[in-house]
């Protein structure tokens, strides 16, 4: 029998942005909901032929229209009230990035940001609004695709739910309670809601069977979490529920990004379902299971083999060996081969790239190539002579050295403790900062970026083709920076920045100018809705060859008198949002950047900047799912932080920001960074994420008290997802709530992230209300 291979999760975007542009024309009013449509189902179709060509079977159900978390939410009523007046796509996109949105954070360790279905009464009865995957099931049988091939995919109702948040009181010795959506924790709690969730699935899968389905694939990748025995018994009973009316659907569940904790991993596995998915790529632990516990004779095994999360190609006989492994554990007949996690983490394809440093692109796989190597593992399985030759090139390019920079490693060797601790304390540093800086209550000021217009990105393109020069291209960044200047001027802010026009993306731009980094020119990636980036490869040892932000932010300086942050984005960050070699720790290369950043730093501080902002808004997102290995991830991404700012003068303000993330089981972590000041996202949140800043305390050394939060926080008091304008009593109300709680010598205003994807008819009104909001809170106080 032959092996049999599936994937999931290719990417919507289209090999020329197709997605984006028809989202983005839409809501432009360019075209019409019909159009949107019609181009939608023409990307899908694009999509199945590729699954179609390469593997045995089609998943269906994975397109959307801006977010499957949202898709889902919709699907079973969880609309909540505010949004209930609207109807079809105008309540789909007012959840999605209209006043007062649904919030907004990151899918499990990943860069992808989800919707977060918000529960608002937990007493609500749950309904099956609308079957999507058999919608989708059924285009794809009258586009001509074989129905016994196709298997509609769906998020599983615990995933569902423990990503979900509910309206929970906060209790707070006041006549005025205040309620805030919280994630749901107590297993008390998730019983009673996914006991009203089983009718509603096993509805949904009956209408599935009734259609002809035959498969179809549940995503439950929550299960990699770390469980209680609680849950485990929530999962049992809740599996056995939605199984056990089924005739002839088969019901397959997949998990991904991690493995199955080890003591529960034989009753993850004795679910009552057809088969189960597990990641064999992510780490070691499903692999090291299976062989200790065996695995169900009476189950299917789907196996991710194929990263889905970094470009390297696979090396197919060395992977050949653990599919080896697992056929003698499991037998070849219950063997599916499949990608590890969603391939919607790699762009479309490697073919279109001609610009890479040499001997770069032959090293590379995207998701068509994941595809294809999909193929390739299962011809070379069946002993195909050409898929053997392939394989064996393939082994000897890989197994040969690349991007290697004798002196960066050195330097990395000659590392001391002292390089990563700052001097002297921060009690000490603020109050020569204060006296430095003289700011007053509330400062003001933005995260960075300001809208990159069409007129901007005309002129990056036109410099890049070599249609204008390097002066003419200068000239025009400096007359930008200078317009944003007198732009800051009359809003009023107290810090400034210059804009960020001459970057294309936050790592992109120091991706470009690092040595060891190679940037593409079409491997986008969505991270939400319609916003995409392009990822850089960390190919090599990574240097700094010259400065790379110093004469831009100079010269902003130079047009005023007011501080101007210098603005970098942070070695993890960097890190985290690029594809990383995999031939060294993740510790050593996050080090390497972080010593090119600290060149950049005092080189900023060298020219007069007083305050620099190092963002690391994915020092969160790459938090080790499993919380044992929680403090070796946070020994080396705090020092690779404290190492790229450590040396700068007592009087040097050092910022970071962080966005969209959940902060309060990692605030003890965040405070070890040892910055002076942190910007946070806190309007969608409306203002909840102050609470991890609330609670914390941390013992002092001994014979001291305990420490209370004591860095300075700036508000993210304005949602730039959303292009509704915030007015000053929305944004009131959130530093109302934060007043509550921290002292206000400790706070700043500001937007929840950058602006570079606003207009500028919204941002200056949006930062005009924001000051003025701040200036009156300041009168009171």
């Amino acid at each position: 029998m032959a092996l049999e291979t599936w994937a999931f999760g290719f990417p919507k975007l289209g090999e020329k942005r197709e997605y984006k542009k028809l989202l983005e024309s839409f809501w432009a009013g360019k075209i019409s909901e019909e159009e949107l449509l019609q181009g939608i189902d023409q990307l899908e179709q694009t999509r199945l032929k590729l699954y179609a060509e390469y593997t045995d079977s089609i998943p269906v159900g994975e397109m959307n229209l801006y977010d499957f978390m949202l898709d889902h939410a919709l699907m079973f009523g969880l609309i909540p009230e505010r949004f209930k007046n609207y109807k079809g796509l105008d309540l789909y996109y007012r959840m999605a990035r209209g006043r007062r949105a649904l919030e907004m954070t990151k899918w499990f360790n990943t860069n992808y940001h989800y919707l977060v279905p918000e529960i608002e009464n937990l007493e609500e009865e749950i309904k099956l609004v609308e079957n999507k995957p058999l919608r989708a099931f059924n285009k794809a049988v009258e586009w001509g695709f074989p129905k016994e091939r196709l298997r509609p995919v769906i998020i599983g109702p615990y995933t569902l739910l423990k990503l979900s948040k509910s309206l929970q009181k906060e209790e707070n010795g006041s006549e005025m309670p205040v309620y805030t959506m919280k994630k749901i924790e107590d297993a008390q709690t998730l019983e009673k809601l996914l006991e009203k969730f089983i009718p509603v699935y096993k509805q949904l899968l009956k209408e599935l069977e009734e259609a002809g389905v035959k498969r179809v694939q549940i995503e439950e990748p929550a299960l990699v979490l770390n469980l209680t025995e609680d849950e485990i018994k929530i999962i049992e009973k809740l599996y056995e529920e939605l199984t056990k009316d089924l005739k002839e659907l088969e019901v397959y569940l997949i998990t991904y990004y991690e493995g199955i904790d080890t003591p529960y991993f034989e009753r993850i596995t004795a679910l009552p379902v057809k088969g189960i998915g597990l990641d064999f790529v992510s780490s070691s632990r499903n692999l090291q299971n299976i062989i200790s516990k065996g695995f169900p004779k009476d189950k299917k095994l789907i196996a991710g083999v194929i990263n889905g999360r970094n470009v390297w190609k696979t090396d197919i006989k060395k992977l050949a060996e653990v599919i080896n492994q697992l056929k003698e554990i499991v037998g070849e007949e219950n063997l599916i081969l499949s990608n590890a996690q969603p391939l919607f983490h790699l762009p479309i394809t490697v073919e279109v790239e001609n610009e890479l440093p040499e001997g770069l692109k032959e090293r590379l796989a995207f998701a068509k190539e994941r595809l294809q190597e999909l193929k390739l593992l299962k011809e070379f399985l069946e002993g195909k002579e050409e898929a053997i030759e392939k394989a064996e090139k393939l082994e000897k390019l890989l197994n040969t050295s690349f991007g290697e920079n004798k002196s960066v490693q050195e330097r990395i060797k000659n590392l001391k403790e002292e390089d990563f601790i700052r001097k002297p304390e921060y009690k000490e540093r603020d109050k020569k900062q204060r006296k430095t800086l003289k700011l007053p209550l509330y400062p003001t000021t933005t995260i960075g970026s300001f809208p990159q217009t069409p007129e901007i990105r005309k002129m990056r393109v036109k410099y890049r083709k070599g249609e204008i020069s390097e002066q003419e291209y200068k000239e025009f960044i400096q007359e930008k920076i200078k317009e944003a200047i007198q732009i800051q001027e009359e809003i009023g802010l107290d810090v400034f920045v210059h804009g960020e026009f001459e970057r294309s993306d936050m790592v992109e731009y120091f991706a470009i100018l690092l040595d060891g980094i190679a940037t593409t020119k079409h491997g986008w990636v969505i991270s939400y809705g319609s916003r995409v980036y392009r990822p850089p490869i960390i190919y090599g040892d990574v240097s700094r060859p010259k400065p790379m932000t110093v004469e831009w932010i100079t010269y902003a300086q130079s047009l005023t008198d007011k501080p101007v942050k210098g603005m970098l984005t942070g070695p993890v960050t960097i890190l985290n949002w690029s594809y990383a070699r995999e031939d060294i720790p993740k510790r050593e290369i996050a080090y390497q950047i972080a010593l090119a950043l600290l060149d950049e730093v005092l080189d900023l501080e060298r020219n007069g900047i007083k305050i620099i902002q190092i963002d690391e808004p994915a020092f969160r997102e790459a938090v080790p799912i499993k919380k044992e290995e929680w403090a070796e991830y946070f020994d080396w991404a705090i020092k690779a932080f404290r190492l790229s700012n450590a040396k700068v003068k007592p009087e040097t303000q050092i910022h970071t920001h962080m966005c969209y993330s959940e902060f309060n089981d990692i605030i003890e972590y965040i405070y070890e960074m040892d910055f002076d000041v942190i910007s946070i996202e806190a309007s969608r949140s409306k203002g909840e994420i102050i609470s991890a800043f609330e609670n914390f305390k941390k013992k002092g050394q001994e014979g001291e008290e305990e420490i209370k939060w004591d860095r300075q926080i700036g508000i993210g008091v304005y949602d730039i997802h959303s292009p509704a304008i915030p007015t000053k009593e929305e944004m009131r109300q959130i530093m109302e709530r934060v007043k509550r709680v921290l002292p206000k010598e400790l706070l700043w205003v500001n937007p929840d992230c950058g602006l570079k994807t606003r207009k500028w008819e919204e941002v200056i009104p949006a930062l005009k209300n924001m000051v003025e909001m701040a200036r009156e809170l300041r009168e009171e106080d």
